[in-house]
C-alpha cells in the first residue's frame, strides 16, 4: 500500500506536466512570426486588425487572436493556351507572368479574395489567359512568330492594367514558347524548299546567260580576226606538200594552188 506522501508526489507530477503542456501551448499560441518576404495579418475574434504587420517576432493573445501570413515575394504563373491568328492559323502559346501582391493592399486582398493561391486561381490565371488569347487574333502567324517582343509588350501593358485594381503588381512577362500547327510547319518547309529551288534555277540561268554571252563575244572576235590571208596561212601550215588525188569520173577537178604556192602561172 502506497503512503500518502507518494500519492501527493504523483499528483504533483501530473499537475506539473499538465501545467507545462498548457503553458507551452499558451506560449506557442502567443507567438506570431512573420518571415522575410511576408506580411502578417492579425485576426481578433474573427475581425482583421486595421494594419498589416511587418517581418519579425510578434505577440498575440492566445485563443483570442490568430495570425495569417501573406507572401509578398515575386511569384510565377505559367499559362499554356491556344488561339487562332488573323490568317486563321492555330498557334500554341506558353507565357510566364512574374507578379507579386502589393504589400500595402494585403488586408484588402485577403478580405475580398483570400490568400495568394486564391488570387492566382481566381484572378491572375484567367485574366492572363484571356489577354493572351485576345492578343493573338490581331496578328498574322508570321507576325506573331517573328515579332515576339512586340507581342510580349502588348501583353505586359494589358495585364498590368487588368491586375492593378486587385492589388497585384506585374514584374515581367516572358514568352516561353510559340508553336505553329503541324500543317503550317510542313507548308513553310515546302515553301522554303521551293524558294531555294527557284534561287538555284535563277543562278543556273544567269550562269548560262553569262556563258552564252562569252561564247558570242568569242565568235565575234574570231570573225573579226579570221581574214582570208590568215586562213590561207593556216592551210599552208597544215599542208603536207601532196596534191589531192581524185579517181573515177570524167570530170577532172581543177585545183587552184596559187594561194598555196604563192606563184602565178600564165
Amino acid at each position: 500500500m502506497k503512503s500518502p506522501n507518494s500519492n501527493n508526489v504523483i499528483r504533483y507530477a501530473i499537475v506539473s506536466i499538465i501545467a507545462l503542456i498548457g503553458l507551452s501551448s499558451i506560449l506557442k499560441g502567443s507567438i506570431f512570426i512573420v518571415n522575410p518576404g511576408e506580411r502578417g495579418l492579425i485576426i481578433n475574434l474573427g475581425k482583421l486588425q486595421d494594419e498589416p504587420i511587418d517581418e519579425g517576432f510578434h505577440f498575440i493573445v492566445p485563443y483570442v487572436s490568430s495570425g495569417k501570413t501573406i507572401n509578398v515575394r515575386i511569384q510565377k504563373t505559367v499559362v499554356k493556351s491556344n488561339a487562332r491568328t488573323k490568317d486563321l492559323q492555330r498557334l500554341q502559346t506558353e507565357m510566364a507572368l512574374n507578379w507579386k501582391i502589393d504589400p500595402l493592399k494585403v488586408k484588402e486582398i485577403y478580405q475580398t479574395i483570400g490568400s495568394e493561391q486564391d488570387i492566382d486561381i481566381k484572378v491572375i490565371t484567367p485574366a492572363f489567359d484571356e489577354i493572351i488569347k485576345g492578343s493573338i487574333p490581331s496578328r498574322s502567324l508570321d507576325n506573331a512568330l517573328g515579332q515576339r517582343e512586340q507581342l510580349r509588350e502588348e501583353v505586359v501593358t494589358k495585364i498590368q492594367k487588368r491586375l492593378a485594381p486587385f492589388g497585384v503588381l506585374v514584374a515581367d512577362v516572358s514568352v516561353v514558347n510559340l508553336i505553329a500547327s503541324e500543317e503550317f510547319t510542313k507548308a513553310t518547309e515546302a515553301r522554303q524548299i521551293a524558294e531555294q529551288e527557284v534561287v538555284t534555277a535563277k543562278k543556273q540561268a544567269e550562269a548560262l546567260i553569262i556563258k552564252a554571252k562569252g561564247e558570242a563575244e568569242s565568235q565575234k572576235l574570231l570573225q573579226q580576226t579570221l581574214t582570208s590571208q590568215l586562213l590561207q596561212k593556216q592551210l599552208i601550215d597544215k599542208w603536207d606538200g601532196k596534191l589531192p588525188t581524185v579517181t573515177g569520173g570524167n570530170n577532172i577537178p581543177l585545183i587552184n594552188i596559187n594561194p598555196i604556192t604563192g606563184q602565178n602561172k600564165p
